[in-house]
């Protein structure tokens, strides 16, 4: 069948004598009306002469019925123009009794998995590899929805609290944070690297709007080949001044999240639904526990011993158990951490500890953030301290000696908590076209 053909039905002249196009979400006001609907094929199957398609467009699907009409391959574009009726076993109630068939561009071979049924259990890497056709099932496209929905709160939250959305640079001369997992670059024969974080960026910025935000990649040479790790993923980070402490640091970050969580209910209903997610409590307030207290919770309520400078994975989720079992929540805020689990621009406390927190969501975290150094003689101390080279930073410690005020952030990894809340185990289904060491293509 050629791209360009069309097949008609009885009644059916040409293309021209469609009506305008109607999206799926609104064919319930269109019952027993004559409509065009466009889109991809998802399904097709063929009862007795009798074709059905369920066709996608950008807001949902609807089922087509057709007699006398060839159905092109699945994920075919095509204009189906036809009457809307009631069908209680449809999707939605309500299907197009379909008088004409266009096809705008006809698929040549079928998609590799069968999108309609798309399990991510079943073969990942099939569905990695094949990631420009497989974004497009319901499914991928439901999460996508959801972490776009939680982007976009994400800013509007912050923006009716007078924060300012910024924009840095992602080729710098040196690591925010030091350590081995950087990405590097020739730059026009320098030695530069992919931006680990816009954090120093986002401190020099608060002495412009005092509070700031930005969303933007970030990459990560991680050596953790997991399901929770990304070489590049979306940070959600903020940064604001004139705080008391990291305290204000975690009610600015609760607040935000429970706005955003309000936003995905009040706007993906119909995702959440099809991916059965189910959304945290938010009426309760987030508790919060010192990292050394938390160790200790887990090993006399659960018998777990956690060593290191951080919590291992299990802690985290005995922790996160420990939050839902007691204060009915899905977060926890873990804090002071001790200097050598944090930068070098974490506040300092006695006895080696810093006003470095993070929140874990169900068990796993999704924040790192707290109270930051802003007089320039610590920063040098805390640079030594960690053996990395005051003059790299120079640019950096210089907005310091022109005056700062106390100030803090966080920074959220949109992918782990688009997974996290919807309940998908690889946070590569959460990322359109995920990286790691494995994967650059598609």
């Amino acid at each position: 069948m050629s791209g360009n053909a069309e097949a008609v039905g009885e009644g059916e002249t040409h293309k021209g004598a469609a009506t305008n196009r109607v999206l799926v979400r609104d064919l319930a006001a269109h019952v027993d009306e004559r409509v065009q609907v466009a889109g991809w094929i998802l399904t097709r199957r063929d009862l007795g002469g009798i074709r059905f398609l369920v066709l996608r467009d950008r807001t949902g699907v609807v089922q087509c019925v057709l007699e006398g009409i060839d159905v092109p391959l699945h994920e075919s574009c095509v204009r189906v123009t036809g009457r809307v009726v009631k069908q209680p076993r449809a999707p939605g109630g309500i299907e197009v009794l379909a008088s004409g068939l266009e096809i705008v561009s006809e698929a040549t071979v079928p998609p590799p998995v069968e999108l309609a049924k798309e399990e991510w259990q079943a073969n990942p890497d099939t569905l990695l590899q094949y990631r420009h056709v497989t974004v497009r099932s319901p499914k991928a496209r439901a999460v996508l929805k959801v972490e776009a929905e939680l982007v976009r709160s994400f800013r509007a939250y912050l923006d009716a609290q007078e924060f300012t959305e910024i924009f840095t640079p992602k080729l710098v001369s040196a690591g925010a944070e030091g350590g081995a997992n950087l990405f590097e670059v020739d730059y026009y024969g320098r030695r530069a690297y992919l931006a680990q974080s816009p954090q120093l960026y986002k401190q020099i910025m608060v002495g412009v709007f005092e509070r700031v935000y930005e969303t933007a990649p970030v990459y990560r040479a991680e050596k953790s080949h997991t399901h929770r790790h990304l070489s590049e993923y979306l940070s959600l980070d903020v940064e604001f001044g004139f705080i008391e402490d990291d305290g204000d640091v975690m009610d600015l970050e609760e607040a935000l999240l429970k706005s955003m969580l309000t936003s995905v209910a009040e706007r993906c209903g119909r995702e959440l639904e099809a991916l059965g997610a189910v959304l945290p409590n938010t009426s309760v307030a987030f508790p919060r526990i010192e990292l050394l207290s938390a160790r200790e919770l887990v090993a006399e309520r659960y018998g777990h011993v956690s060593g290191g400078k951080d919590l291992d994975p299990e802690a985290e989720r005995l922790v996160g158990r420990w939050a839902k079992e007691e204060h009915d929540s899905d977060f926890v805020f873990v804090t002071h951490y001790p200097q050598a689990a944090r930068p070098f621009y974490t506040y300092p406390l006695d006895g080696g500890l810093t006003r470095g927190l993070d929140l874990l969501f169900r068990g796993v975290e999704i924040t790192s953030g707290g109270q930051r150094v802003h007089r320039p003689e610590v920063l040098v101390e805390e640079l030594r301290k960690r053996n990395m080279d005051p003059e790299a930073f120079g640019d950096y410690l210089e907005v310091f000696r022109h005056g700062m005020p106390p100030h803090g952030g966080f920074a959220i990894g949109a992918e782990r908590l688009t997974a996290l809340l919807l309940g998908i185990h690889n946070v590569r289904f959460a990322r359109a076209f995920p990286r790691d060491a494995q994967r650059l293509t598609p």
